[in-house]
């Protein structure tokens, strides 16, 4: 007979391969990032998506915030508030956020031009805004779920700091600072992320929603690049 310790371990695995499986349907994957990654896109592009991500990155720690709200749990509000120093930083000038203001300065905008959104495209503010709600108003443990998109992001990382050194030498080096933190932040992240969603999502039902939000997810990042490639083709 096979133990009750050993059929939760079994479902977890099953569980997490689902999670990983999602890896199919991530943002690498669309034409735009693609051609991102083999040297393919103008200055003129990269500027483009430089500054439509910014709103994003700005909004990643209202979305983490929103998520700390919701959540009950002592120790994961311990842990994952670290999220938003890491984008806001605890100083001026530190943080995510400032990191990615560089690489805009660094592939040749202005910090004005990227806050105050001129490049803004509409799709790109309805998919980060979508994932804002989603966060405050979904429960908890599927807003925690939607973030393993982590999961994918270090390989992710690894490729684009690569194609900017490669192909894009007419950037800053220096600007490429966010990427290179990203490289050992999103694995811390997406480990605690992964292990609160296996803990609390014990059904069926629940490992379903979870899985739905991370879909989720990955429907807001492509979408996000679809509205950039229609608003830059060449």
């Amino acid at each position: 007979m096979t133990s009750t310790t050993a059929t939760t371990r079994t479902d977890s695995d099953g569980f997490v391969e689902t999670l990983r499986a999602y890896s199919r349907r991530y943002h690498d994957q669309h034409p735009f990032h693609v051609r991102m990654n083999e040297g393919g896109l103008s200055p003129r592009q990269v500027r483009g998506w430089v500054a439509n991500r910014f709103y994003y990155q700005e909004n990643i720690p209202r979305k983490d915030a929103a998520i700390l709200a919701n959540c009950p749990d002592l120790e994961v509000r311990r842990r994952w508030i670290r999220r938003i120093t890491d984008h806001d930083g605890t100083v001026a000038g530190e943080g995510g956020i400032e990191a990615w203001l560089r690489l805009g300065e660094a592939a040749g905008l202005t910090r004005e031009e990227i806050r105050d959104h001129r490049h803004l495209v509409p799709g790109v503010r309805f998919a980060v805004d979508a994932y804002v709600n989603f966060s405050r108003t979904r429960p908890w443990v599927e807003a925690v779920a939607s973030s393993l998109t982590e999961l994918f992001a270090p390989d992710l990382m690894a490729q684009r700091l690569t194609a900017f050194e490669r192909w894009y030498s007419w950037i800053d080096p220096a600007g490429l600072a966010y990427f290179r933190a990203r490289l050992e932040q999103a694995p811390r992240d997406c480990e605690h992320a992964l292990d609160v969603v296996i803990e609390h999502c014990l059904s069926a039902e629940s490992q379903a929603r979870a899985a739905d939000a991370l879909s989720f997810k990955c429907d807001v990042l492509w979408g996000l690049l679809d509205a950039i490639d229609q608003a830059y083709p060449e």
